[in-house]
C-alpha cells in the first residue's frame, strides 16, 4: 500500500513539472526587462517599469515639452556600461534622467524628444552573440510597443535621422553626463554647439523629478520601509557579530531579502573612530567592545532610494560621554524635523542645525569658540539633501528654494570628532550620525524612516533584549575565521 502510495505521489509530482514547464516555455516576448506578461507577480497591466503607469511616463515627456522653448530639442543617452576588467561589466545601472523619461532600464539608446515627433527612440540592435552571452535587449518594436515612442530607429541610423532634426531646432538640450559621441561626434551637433546653441537639460529635468507623484511616493515608502527592516535585523545581530564587513553584508542581504535591486550605495559601517570618515566605506575593522557603530545605509526599489543612519553601541549601553553627544545630535534631529513643512528650505533647516549644534558643544567644551570655522572641523556636510531616484537628487535645485508638498528630503545631524581634534581627548574619536528620510506634506511632514529606532531607551532596550541563543558556535566560529 506504501509502495502505491509513493508510486502514485511521484506521478502527481511529475504532471505538476511537465505543468511548470509548459507553463514556462510558452512564447513571451523578451524586451531585455520585466513587463507585466514577463512578471506578473512585479507589475500590473498598463505599467513599463514596476509601479509606475505607461499613463505617468506620457505625462512625464509632455511636462517637459512644456518647459523647452518651442522648436527645440532634447537629447538624452542611455548611462553607458562600466567595466570592472576587460570582460567583466559592473551591474548595470541606468541613468536617472533616462529612465525618468522612457522607462528602458538598458544601456545602449538615444532619447530624442521634441515637439514635433514626441519621443523618438534610437535602440541597439542584438547581434546573436550578445543575445547568446548576454540575453536579448530592447530594439525598435519594444521602443514602440513597450515605451510607447511615437518613433523608433535602429542606432545604426541615428547619424542619417538626428543631423536633420538638429537642424531644424531652435535650441539643444542634452543631458551632459551620459553624452556619448554617437551623437556629439555628429557634424550637426558640433556645429549647434559651436554657435552656442546646445544647452545642459538638467535644469529641466531635475525640476520635474523634484516633486515627487504618488506612484514614486509610494515606491520611496516601500524602499524606505526596507531599508528600515533591514537596519533593525542588522542592529540586533551586531551584538554577535561585531564586524564592519558582517553588518555591511547583513544589512544588504536583508535589503535584497526584501525585495530590493541593489544598494543605493556603499553601506558606511564606521566602528569607533572610522565613523569620523563621512563615507567611510573600507569596511574592514572589527567593532571593539564598548565603541560605537554608525552605518549609513539605503536601498534601491525599481529605481527610488532610500539613505537613513543609526548609531549604536553593539555592546548594549552608552557610556556616559557617548550619550551626551549622541543626545544632542538627537534633540537637533527631532528640532529640524519641525521646520520641515511647506515654505520652509534646507539651507534655512541647515543653519539652524548649526546654531543649536554649536551652542551645544560649546556647552559641553568639545568647542572652544561659537565660530563656523570650529564647527566645520567636527562636522562639514549640510543638514540634509533631496532624495529620489538618485541619493543626492535634483542635484541642480538650489537648497535656498522653499519646499513643496511632495518634495523628499533627508534631516541627518551629526559629529565627527577625529582622533587628532584638538579638544577635550574623551570625546577624541566619536562619531555620531542620525539620519532620517522626510515626505513634506501639506501640513508638515512625514517621516519615511520613522520605524527605525533612535531613541537611547529603545536601542538598549532592543540590544539587550533580543535573543542571539541561534547564533551560538556558528558566531564563534565566524568570529575566528575573520580574526585570523
Amino acid at each position: 500500500m506504501q509502495i502505491l502510495r509513493r508510486r502514485l505521489l511521484q506521478q502527481k509530482s511529475l504532471k505538476q513539472a511537465i505543468g511548470r514547464c509548459a507553463y514556462s516555455t510558452s512564447k513571451l516576448i523578451d524586451v531585455g526587462q520585466p513587463t507585466p506578461a514577463s512578471h506578473p507577480q512585479l507589475m500590473k497591466e498598463g505599467e513599463i517599469t514596476p509601479g509606475i503607469s505607461t499613463e505617468e511616463y506620457i505625462s512625464r515627456r509632455k511636462s517637459l515639452l512644456e518647459l523647452l522653448p518651442e522648436k527645440s530639442l532634447a537629447v538624452l543617452a542611455a548611462a553607458p556600461v562600466k567595466m570592472m576588467t576587460d570582460v567583466v561589466p559592473y551591474t548595470f545601472r541606468q541613468d536617472a534622467d533616462y529612465l525618468y523619461l522612457t522607462g528602458c532600464q538598458q544601456p545602449g539608446g538615444v532619447a530624442v524628444l521634441s515637439h514635433e515627433g514626441g519621443l523618438c527612440m534610437f535602440m541597439p540592435e542584438a547581434k546573436r552573440h550578445d543575445v547568446t552571452w548576454q540575453g536579448q535587449i530592447a530594439g525598435v518594436d519594444a521602443a514602440l510597443e513597450t515605451f510607447k515612442a511615437e518613433q523608433a530607429y535602429p542606432i545604426s541610423k541615428l547619424d542619417e535621422i538626428l543631423p536633420d532634426m538638429i537642424r531644424r531646432s531652435s535650441k539643444l538640450f542634452h543631458n551632459m553626463l551620459t553624452a556619448t559621441p554617437t551623437y556629439t561626434d555628429l557634424e550637426a551637433f558640433r556645429k549647434a554647439a559651436s554657435t552656442g546653441k546646445v544647452k545642459d537639460l538638467s535644469s529641466f529635468t531635475h525640476e520635474l523629478r523634484w516633486v515627487k507623484s504618488p506612484a514614486e511616493l509610494k515606491l520611496m515608502r516601500e524602499s524606505a520601509s526596507i531599508a528600515c527592516q533591514a537596519l533593525l535585523q542588522t542592529m540586533l545581530h551586531s551584538k554577535a557579530y561585531p564586524h564592519e564587513g558582517m553588518l555591511s553584508a547583513k544589512v544588504e542581504y536583508d535589503c535584497r531579502m526584501r525585495g530590493a535591486q541593489r544598494m543605493a550605495f556603499n553601506p558606511v559601517v564606521g566602528g569607533g573612530s572610522n565613523a569620523c570618515v563621512i563615507h567611510y566605506s573600507r569596511n574592514d575593522q572589527i567593532v571593539k567592545d564598548g565603541d560605537l557603530v554608525l552605518m549609513d545605509v539605503g536601498c534601491e526599489l525599481h529605481g527610488y532610494v532610500s539613505d537613513l543612519t543609526r548609531t549604536w553601541p553593539p555592546c548594549g549601553r552608552f557610556s556616559s560621554i557617548q550619550e551626551e553627544l549622541y543626545d544632542l545630535i538627537l534633540q537637533t534631529n527631532k528640532e529640524c524635523m519641525k521646520l520641515c513643512k511647506p515654505g520652509s528650505s534646507i539651507r534655512q533647516i541647515h543653519y539652524h542645525s548649526v546654531e543649536m549644534l554649536l551652542k551645544g558643544l560649546k556647552e559641553i567644551g568639545i568647542l572652544k569658540k561659537d565660530t563656523f570655522s570650529c564647527y566645520n572641523q567636527v562636522n562639514p556636510t549640510s543638514i540634509g539633501h533631496y532624495l529620489g531616484m538618485d541619493v543626492h537628487d535634483s542635484a541642480v535645485v538650489s537648497y535656498d528654494r522653499p519646499l513643496k508638498p511632495g518634495v523628499v528630503i533627508t534631516i541627518e545631524p551629526g559629529i565627527y570628532i577625529p582622533s587628532t581634534f584638538d579638544g577635550p581627548e574623551r570625546y577624541c574619536g566619536i562619531g555620531i550620525r542620525i539620519e532620517d528620510e522626510v515626505l513634506i506634506t501639506e501640513t508638515g511632514c512625514e517621516v519615511l524612516t520613522g520605524s527605525m529606532p533612535k531613541e537611547i531607551k529603545h536601542i538598549e532596550s532592543l540590544l539587550n533584549n533580543y535573543s542571539h541563543g541561534t547564533a551560538g558556535m556558528e558566531n564563534h566560529n565566524t568570529m575566528a575565521a575573520v580574526t585570523n
